[in-house]
């Protein structure tokens, strides 16, 4: 399910120090601000935590307006839920004058194909990844992937109006997938995924709990992963959680406090998911395996 359908309120909003009217869309927030999505200090004692081979490769997108929001690892380090992540992973419009412009900054970036499919609007249409590593001495050997379909999650266009944005302590500016956006992303068949999901609500959560909103207590209605946390969280805010049953039914065990019933659910979720996520890409394993071969 879409994060349009699970949080109807979204809005493409700026921010530049405090908190948003939800906390989870779209919002502008400088390092060493609270980020409102995250619910933790960025500091500039933190920027390593971004480094300079990714810093190039943002500021050089940016340069050229490219209308790409970073995902992937990367985005989970900036929301608070990860500590390190080596590659870039962009998503982006694939539209001529976007693509064009993206080919400038990868050509400033020197950043060339290194695997199938072939840098073009059709695979990318088709939901494969583009996989390039940059020759540019700033940013040497890093790896850039980009996509602009995924499953289960929205067109690129929506994606960019309730985008988040964060300013680097040397000022370079980053766009991210909205923090429900990713959570969204990141529901695959891999294994390392899953428990980067639980991190990133987890995260949200603690920071914001004491002073939640609805549509910040709806997202972790919809999405925590931690059976005691969602018991917690259906005790305190029922009416919510059970407005909120028709799109998660484990919420009833919530409800209920079965916290044995509750954790079968939620590996029943996590199973079926990874089961739509194989379904969705063995079509799309076959094209790439065609593409190798030459087909």
């Amino acid at each position: 399910m879409g994060a349009d359908k699970l949080l109807p309120w979204f809005s493409r909003k700026t921010w530049s120090v405090t908190n948003g009217p939800n906390g989870i869309g779209s919002r502008r927030f400088s390092a060493g601000a609270k980020a409102s999505d995250s619910g933790r200090l960025i500091s500039t004692s933190e920027a390593p935590l971004i480094p300079n081979p990714i810093r190039k490769v943002l500021f050089t997108i940016r340069a050229h307006r490219v209308q790409a929001l970073l995902m992937g690892g990367q985005a989970c380090v900036l929301y608070g839920a990860a500590e390190f992540s080596r590659d870039t992973d962009l998503a982006i419009l694939a539209d001529s004058p976007n693509l064009a412009r993206l080919q400038a900054a990868l050509e400033e970036l020197e950043a060339e194909v290194i695997a199938v499919p072939p840098f073009d609007a059709v695979h990318l249409h088709s939901g494969l990844a583009v996989h390039f590593r940059c020759r540019h001495p700033e940013a040497a050997g890093l790896r850039v992937d980009v996509m602009s379909k995924m499953r289960g999650v929205e067109a690129f266009p929506k994606l960019w109006e309730r985008r988040s944005t964060l300013e680097l302590p040397d000022g370079v500016l980053c766009d991210l997938l909205a923090l429900p956006d990713l959570v969204q992303a990141k529901k695959t068949q891999r294994d390392k995924d899953w428990p980067m999901i639980r991190r990133l609500i987890e995260a949200h959560h603690f920071g914001h709990r004491d002073a939640a909103n609805e549509a910040q207590i709806a997202f972790w209605l919809l999405e925590l992963r931690t059976p005691s946390l969602l018991i917690e969280s259906a005790a305190r805010w029922p009416e919510i959680a059970g407005n909120a049953r028709a799109a998660r039914r484990l919420l009833e065990h919530a409800l209920a406090g079965d916290e044995s019933s509750l954790a079968t659910a939620l590996e029943d979720e996590e199973r079926a998911e990874r089961l739509a996520d194989q379904i969705y890409w063995q079509p799309l394993k076959r094209k790439l395996e065609g593409l190798r071969m030459g087909r």
